[in-house]
């Protein structure tokens, strides 16, 4: 193959992640085009993601575009792969993992703080169980690219935003405030890490091997292990995090009154299906209410 076209969604943040891939791909002798395609996610902004379809809006156009030929691959944020993929696509790289924790950004102290915006079901659960000692905050809606989220915080429409400190990292930018600790704020299954999804070749399979990163592929599988035993996607406020075989899931009540926790040791990728399914027995009750509240029944 002389020319791998890649695909990607047209804000900064996938257009960095993106030129990371092409630039390793580079270093192996491979040349690249870059396509950017408008995702459905991108134009829908005026609703939280479980409203308008969840985060599998980010990749479905992508998916398409990739089974129609238009392009060979495409580079996602790992967190937004759905965990049931279309026949003929394969996970073909995943790339050492960046930080994978929730950033804070804040100008002022957290007491003064009385509306953090979020557009993530997780983040709001874990938000509410943590600052509950600070009764007039609230968390609001945000959504829109890293950029615009900025500019909202700047202009005094929120207090505070939470960010994926990645997403910083990635796009170059210093902001004010402070991580999240994953021991309260459980990141999402696979946050921190670009993956890329192509079609099923051998030779593309081949092209894209040398970018693969072991333990963060493992590491994530073991996280979507995981979110895939619990089900519920976005409609259920749940943190997966993996790091060396040290496993911590949770899952929340929208309100982050209540959460169930599971911790361990794991040597396996069907360990990790042991962990998920335990998790989902314990936080039955929890997963459907978080169902019947945000699908409205």
């Amino acid at each position: 193959m002389s020319v791998i076209r890649i695909g990607t969604r047209g804000s900064k943040l996938a257009l960095a992640q993106t030129n990371r891939v092409a630039a390793l791909l580079d270093e192996q002798g491979v040349r690249t085009e870059i396509e950017i395609i408008s995702t459905r996610g991108d134009r829908v902004t005026d609703r939280a993601l479980h409203e308008a379809g969840g985060y599998g809006l980010f990749v479905r156009e992508l998916d398409n575009a990739i089974l129609d030929g238009r392009i060979d691959a495409a580079v996602h944020s790992m967190k937004d792969i759905p965990a049931e993929r279309p026949a003929g696509l394969v996970l073909s790289a995943v790339l050492r993992r960046d930080p994978p924790f929730d950033f804070l950004a804040v100008e002022k102290p957290m007491e003064e703080v009385s509306t953090i915006g979020t557009s993530s079901l997780r983040r709001r659960a874990q938000l509410l169980r943590y600052y509950h000692q600070y009764p007039e905050m609230h968390v609001a809606n945000l959504r829109g690219n890293i950029d615009t989220r900025l500019a909202k915080l700047e202009a005094g429409e929120y207090d505070a935003i939470v960010l994926a400190e990645a997403a910083l990292i990635r796009l170059g930018l210093h902001v004010h405030g402070f991580r999240l600790s994953a021991d309260s704020f459980v990141p999402a299954p696979n946050q921190g890490t670009i993956a890329v999804v192509s079609r099923d070749t051998a030779e593309l399979r081949a092209a894209f091997a040398p970018l693969n990163d072991s333990q963060t592929a493992f590491d994530t599988a073991a996280e979507r292990a995981v979110m895939e035993e619990i089900g519920g996607g976005c409609f259920t406020p749940q943190g997966v995090y993996c790091q060396g075989g040290k496993i911590l899931a949770e899952i929340l009540s929208l309100d982050g009154t209540k959460s169930c926790r599971v911790e361990g040791m794991i040597s396996s990728i069907e360990e990790a299906h042991a962990i998920g399914r335990e998790l989902k027995e314990r936080a039955a009750d929890l997963i459907a209410a978080a169902r019947r509240v945000v699908e409205g029944e």
